[in-house]
């Protein structure tokens, strides 16, 4: 279980060194074509495009977008998209993958970007490396650079429901050592972040999980108010 405090200072550099070390394997371990064989988490992203277009122009940012599959599908749904990611390996190799859009080496932490200019921020399966003391701020910061009715889609493993954060810790993975923590939370205990944070829920979603998933898939949609 998570004891997690503010504190914990070197997660970052610990997430960071374990996805440059692993960039190449992971990017082979979830293609780019994962979607197509998940209706449900399609169809969610789909809801999310439509409600970033209905709140204006202003791009998507896709943190913790890793090998890039997820920022170039949302390009091809048409909206303009960046991503942004904590590896620096792992944005190089999604810049030789997709040349034609835009990657940055960032952390949700600190985004790099100025108050109130960004439509929407998805973020899949990053917010598991976030540790519990930290958590709201980094929602606080999603509410910071989000326009009016800006919207958030979280997607996350579910973790036990009794609101007890379960931390998985490997010293291992594809063969590279490393020190990475995994984080997993109930809906309602992200929910409780994103109010905390100023952000209002739209809908939540959690899916059982499929064949070779150890876990229900929990997927939040929310906004920041208009």
């Amino acid at each position: 279980m998570s004891a997690d405090t503010p504190g914990d200072p070197d997660f970052i550099d610990r997430t960071r060194h374990a996805y440059d070390a692993m960039a190449e394997e992971y990017a082979a371990r979830f293609p780019d074509d994962a979607l197509d064989d998940l209706p449900v988490d399609r169809a969610l992203l789909h809801a999310f495009v439509e409600l970033v277009r209905a709140a204006g122009p202003a791009p998507v940012a896709d943190v913790g977008s890793g090998p890039g599959h997820l920022t170039a599908r949302l390009d091809a749904l048409g909206v303009p998209v960046f991503g942004v990611d904590l590896s620096p390996r792992t944005v190089a190799l999604a810049r030789r993958t997709h040349p034609g859009l835009r990657f940055h080496v960032g952390s949700m932490t600190a985004l790099d970007l100025p108050d109130a200019t960004v439509g929407g921020i998805v973020a899949l399966y990053s917010l598991i490396h976030i540790p519990d003391g930290r958590l709201t701020a980094v929602l606080a910061e999603f509410h910071r650079v989000l326009v009016p009715g800006g919207q958030v889609l979280l997607g996350f493993q579910s973790g036990s429901a009794d609101g007890t954060t379960e931390r998985l810790h490997l010293a291992e993975r594809f063969g590279h050592p490393m020190d990475l923590d995994y984080h997993f939370r109930a809906p309602e205990t992200v929910v409780g972040h994103l109010t905390k944070a100023g952000l209002r829920l739209s809908a939540r979603v959690v899916r059982e999980a499929l064949d070779g998933e150890s876990r229900p898939r929990a997927y939040l949609l929310a906004h920041k108010a208009a």
